[in-house]
């Protein structure tokens, strides 16, 4: 049994424009499963292809106003590809924004709801990982996070200190995951941008919950109801969901 990071989930004001600024962003194709729901996957892919990686973008009542402690850094290969990426970005409805980064070779960005994210100078370690390059975790303790995601799914640790720590799929596909320790100040609402994890095979959701539970995951309830998923809170209280069937 393994389970596996499959997406990222964003909370929107509209899952269908906040879609079509990723889709275009990204060059994925744009697909909905439900009303309120853009679900976005690279092309060529079909979910649940194991090689594959995807975004889903829910309208949701109430988004959060609280810092985003979870973003995306986008991958360049060129500095010219950097600058016409940061240049369509703009066009696509993306503004600059300061989170205090002072003067660094990455450009950072906010979506047209708010969410920042990183494009960054071209990296050799980032050469594979298609336009995502990784999903950033603010977090306190990143050999902490290391050890409970290492241990959650089917991740390798890659690079690990006191203030950074780098994961990917065992398998080396998709982008990599990692753990920034941020400054002090505590989770203070449910994350706007969180990670979705499906089991393999999917009839195994039950026994993955338990086994997160068991190292350390705990329930959270962020108004979800009667749904097919299962959602917890890693050690940090960064909530992410267990997909099931359906």
């Amino acid at each position: 049994m393994a389970l596996r990071l499959v997406q990222v989930n964003f909370k929107a004001r509209d899952d269908s424009a906040l879609g079509r600024f990723w889709a275009e962003a990204l060059g994925w194709g744009v697909s909905s499963e439900a009303p309120g729901v853009t679900n976005l996957e690279p092309e060529g892919f079909v979910w649940p292809d194991p090689a594959g990686f995807y975004l889903d973008f829910v309208t949701v009542p109430d988004p959060e106003t609280v810092k985003y402690r979870v973003h995306l850094d986008l991958a360049t290969t060129s500095a010219a590809h950097q600058a016409e990426l940061v240049a369509r970005l703009k066009e696509l409805g993306a503004t600059p924004a300061d989170v205090g980064q002072g003067d660094v070779p990455w450009t950072v960005l906010a979506d047209p709801e708010g969410n920042v994210f990183c494009v960054l100078e071209p990296r050799e370690i980032y050469r594979d990982t298609g336009p995502i390059a990784a999903m950033v975790v603010d977090c306190a303790d990143p050999r902490a996070m290391a050890r409970f995601w290492g241990e959650a799914g089917d991740l390798t640790v890659h690079e690990v200190s006191d203030d950074h720590a780098r994961l990917r799929s065992a398998k080396g596909v998709g982008p990599y995951l990692e753990f920034l320790r941020a400054s002090p100040g505590g989770k203070t609402a449910w994350n706007r941008v969180h990670l979705d994890l499906l089991p393999d095979p999917v009839d195994g959701q039950e026994a993955e919950v338990a086994r997160l539970r068991a190292l350390g995951a705990t329930a959270a309830d962020v108004g979800q109801g009667d749904v097919s998923w299962k959602v917890l809170a890693d050690p940090e209280g960064n909530e992410f969901c267990v997909l099931g069937r359906g």
